[in-house]
């Protein structure tokens, strides 16, 4: 793209260093020292030296700053230069490209891990996940900020995330490590996403963490030893209702922390129900429980104690909390229940068990009572609504049989035996 500029720039000698250290500036005005190519430097009144580059883009004469004398050496900025040429030979404005360039680089340096980090877990905060979900992301979060956590995502290496992540097994943590790993991984994925990242350095380091050991929650599982626990359960002499949650559990087997969060306006004994919303479960969408007869009297009996605080089962020192996620699980040691043999837990592996034994009701149903998530978001929803009416029958018929085994006589449970 030669031009008048070129041709006059091409009558004047090179520049040297020795040229450009001599060059003393003028006190009236500003001067130039061409050094071809439309390369030249400023020498300016104050005495600084500015490299230049000028061409025409679109019809119109422009100028692209290259950098400052001596921090852009002779070389360097004659470097610049034909970088310069080169993305105008491509159609492309040369000053445009070097801010698009800074904007990449300052984003790059300002796109630290848990900035990305937290920035995924706002989208997915927005998409809607369960408080639980949303709690346990900032908690995987939090294992990796002080390792990883000020880090550019785009310059983490691989050995950097198992360093980390090594860290976390020390502790014996092994299943938190995995878990950070796959988190990890998730936010690399989204820096992808966002242009930020061009790898995912976690994605393939799994195989370098210990694999944890496989934790069975503690379950009693044959009809004899849950007619035992009920029985057990009837005679426990802790807070009423730290009782009320005991006997309540294993009839409506929801997993324990939505049990303890459960807010008395979450219930309608008008049509025999417990509606849990969304926010509140594992899986992020909303789980209706039916009542059985059982069930409402338990609640009801419990709500003249406690009708009056947000919680049905607030924590015994405010009623502005839940019950502690401890409380059951102490409650079950107290009755002489160890955690290899029963667990708050296990209420749901209980009712699955005895339930799927039983015969009587569909698998996928048992599956929609126990809140499992099918993979697909909208057949699972619409399996739920499905099979209420069967799963309104199970819920009578599991606190009837529960009934029935807690008033059998043939095994004793733990405090009846002593």
């Amino acid at each position: 793209m030669g031009s008048a500029e070129d041709a006059l720039d091409a009558t004047h000698m090179s520049l040297s260093d020795l040229t450009i250290k001599a060059a003393k500036p003028n006190s009236d005005k500003d001067y130039k020292l061409a050094d071809g190519g439309a390369l030249f430097l400023v020498i300016s009144k104050s005495g600084s030296k500015l490299w230049r580059f000028r061409y025409r883009f679109m019809g119109r004469e422009k100028m692209l700053s290259l950098g400052s004398y001596p921090d852009v050496g002779l070389k360097a900025a004659r470097g610049r230069r034909d970088e310069a040429k080169k993305v105008l030979a491509t159609g492309v404005d040369p000053s445009f490209e070097r801010k698009r360039q800074l904007i990449a680089a300052s984003i790059l340096a300002n796109s630290t891990f848990m900035g990305v980090a937290k920035e995924y877990i706002e989208k997915l905060e927005a998409d809607g996940i369960a408080e639980a979900t949303r709690k346990k992301t900032n908690w995987l979060a939090s294992l990796l900020e002080k390792d990883l956590g000020s880090r550019p995502i785009a310059q983490i290496e691989p050995y950097e995330v198992v360093s980390a992540l090594k860290k976390i097994e020390k502790r014996g943590n092994y299943e938190s490590a995995k878990r950070a790993r796959s988190f990890a991984s998730r936010v690399f994925k989204y820096a992808i996403w966002t242009a930020r990242a061009k790898v995912d350095p976690a994605a393939d380091v799994g195989g370098a963490l210990k694999s944890p050991k496989v934790v069975h929650r503690a379950a009693i599982l044959t009809p004899e030893g849950v007619g035992g626990l009920l029985r057990d359960i009837e005679a426990f002499e802790g807070h009423m209702t730290t009782h009320a949650a005991l006997r309540l559990s294993p009839h409506v087997f929801v997993r324990p922390g939505e049990l303890r969060h459960a807010e008395w306006h979450e219930f309608d004994f008008d049509k025999c129900c417990w509606r849990i919303p969304a926010s509140k479960m594992k899986m992020g969408i909303e789980h209706v429980v039916p009542l059985s007869r059982q069930s409402t009297a338990i609640l009801l009996a419990v709500r003249e104690i406690t009708g009056e605080e947000k919680y049905a089962f607030p924590s015994i020192r405010t009623g502005d909390r839940p019950m502690s996620e401890n409380t059951i699980n102490v409650a079950l040691r107290r009755l002489g229940y160890t955690s290899d043999e029963m667990t708050g837990h296990g209420f749901r592996s209980t009712a699955s068990t005895l339930l799927n034994e039983s015969g009587k009701w569909q698998p996928d149903a048992i599956e929609a009572a126990l809140a499992h998530q099918d993979k697909n978001k909208v057949r699972g929803s619409y399996n739920r609504g499905q099979y209420w009416a069967e799963r309104v029958a199970m819920a009578q018929w599991w606190s009837d049989y529960l009934d029935r085994l807690r008033e059998g006589s043939s095994t004793k449970g733990h405090i009846l035996a002593r």
